[in-house]
């Protein structure tokens, strides 16, 4: 190796990996990056991504379906040729794959294909000993600061282990090797319910077991209801307050046993998805000896995403939640601006939004209704409807509803949720409205575009003060 003394190692290529580093590389810092599998991490490759291309398939296989509500005709049958769809899927991750290394070669940035860990100090400095493939150490890089950014896997069940064939991880839901006719879904969050959208779209008889007691358990109650009602109409058969008991596997499907309020059914289907949550990777990454605390298989840090361990750091789904991409690159910049000594805010997990690409869409940020009356704030609360809104109904696409919380008292908005199409791209809107620590009287003061999806927006904050205009 040429180089082996740095100002900065990342450990992992992820989102939150490959920003820290080129963040660190405009700052003027010598920066390596170990990465031992893929660059852009899970999120690019396996997960944000090619979801995202799976999902795009079924949207337009579903418009086609119903081309005759718009006036169009289609002649001969549509159907979803599934290893296309995966084909295309895998292009997208694999272009944006390339991509993200032609960045860190822009920036200067030396990537070790490697797997990292932390092996001591060198005088002032972390020691990163690198790992190649084979298990063989290939070599030793030092620098006086080390970030964390190993990322996360899929939560393994009892007796829901996955097996590659009948019981598949997130993994093996985007390369499926068969399209199933049936499929149960474990888990209802962001992961779980793209999945059980994605083959419901398709055609499957799609079955979503979830333990509380409602689909999309982080989101607004009022939100949670919504999508549930969708999800039925669309046939998507969903249990709430269920746990599985058991599985048996069959020749060419397996059957689950779903306790829920203290009845038992047998569910027999082609495959399982377990989408029931990540653990932290922590393990073989060096921290035995350290002064990094691991709680629930995941990194303690501060508000600077420093650890225990001095010069050691760790970002993104190792650290905890919300475990989200977005959130991991933030991170990144504000770790490697404080270690550059710059004036840095912490951040604030309120104001980071979350998106769910089911159909329809949800989207949210900040307090949800009952989260916000927990805090002790008294609350105004309001709402608007897709069906009143003439973009909506123009793209045929009536159904969903806009939420806004705010303080009573000061008019700070607290929260936004929605659900319905492209709700994901409009809340953005009201991430900024929240960064900048926006009341209802700017909010108001906005001149929104006409005719298009944010106007219900607008309209959602006029409601809640009793000023709603079309509807």
């Amino acid at each position: 190796m040429a180089d082996t003394k740095f100002d900065l190692i990342v450990v992992g290529g992820g989102p939150g990996g490959y920003v820290a580093a080129i963040r660190a590389s405009q700052l003027g810092m010598k920066v390596a990056l170990v990465e031992r599998e893929h660059l852009g991490g899970i999120c690019l490759n396996w997960g944000c991504i090619p979801t995202k291309a799976l999902l795009r398939s079924s949207e337009i296989f579903n418009f086609i379906k119903h081309a005759k509500d718009f006036g169009l005709e289609v002649k001969g049958e549509v159907s979803a040729v599934l290893p296309k769809i995966v084909e295309r899927s895998r292009k997208v991750a694999g272009q944006l794959s390339g991509g993200v290394k032609g960045l860190l070669k822009k920036n200067k940035v030396t990537v070790f294909d490697a797997f990292g860990k932390l092996a001591g100090k060198a005088g002032a400095d972390r020691k990163v000993a690198l790992v190649g493939k084979d298990g063989a150490a290939t070599g030793e890089i030092t620098a006086p600061h080390v970030i964390l950014a190993t990322g996360a896997r899929a939560r393994v069940l009892p007796g829901l282990e996955p097996d590659g064939k009948f019981i598949w991880t997130y993994k093996e839901a985007l390369v499926p090797d068969v399209m199933p006719k049936s499929l149960l879904v474990v888990g209802s969050g962001a992961i779980g319910i793209e999945f059980a959208s994605f083959f419901r779209t398709l055609g499957a008889e799609v079955t979503v077991v979830e333990m509380v007691d409602r689909i999309l358990p982080a989101e607004d109650e009022e939100i949670s209801a919504f999508a549930k009602k969708s999800f039925e109409k669309q046939g998507m058969k969903i249990l709430t307050g269920a746990v599985t008991k058991g599985v048996t596997k069959g020749a060419t499907n397996v059957t689950v046993t779903v306790e829920q309020s203290g009845k038992t059914q047998q569910i027999t289907v082609d495959r399982v998805i377990v989408a029931a949550g990540i653990v932290g990777n922590v393990e073989n990454i060096g921290l035995e000896g350290t002064a990094v605390k691991v709680e629930k298989t995941h990194v303690v840090i501060d508000d600077h995403c420093r650890t225990g361990e001095p010069g050691v750091y760790a970002i993104g789904d190792l650290a905890g939640p919300p475990w989200l991409a977005h959130k991991a690159s933030h991170e990144g910049v504000i770790c490697v601006e404080a270690i550059a000594g710059k004036h840095v805010h912490p951040l604030d997990t309120s104001n980071i939004p979350g998106c769910t690409y089911c159909t329809p869409q949800v989207a949210s940020v900040g307090l949800t209704e009952a989260k916000a009356k927990a805090a002790g704030y008294q609350v105004k609360v309001g709402r608007f409807p897709f069906i009143g809104n003439g973009k909506a109904i123009a793209l045929g696409e009536p159904e969903g509803m806009v939420k806004t919380v705010f303080d009573a008292k000061t008019g700070e908005l607290l929260g936004a949720h929605m659900v319905g199409a492209e709700v994901t791209e409009m809340i953005q809107g009201y991430t900024i409205a929240r960064t900048l620590e926006s009341t209802e009287a700017e909010l108001m003061h906005t001149v929104f575009p006409h005719p298009t999806l944010s106007e219900m927006m607008h309209e959602s904050v006029l409601d809640a003060y009793g000023r709603v205009i079309h509807f």
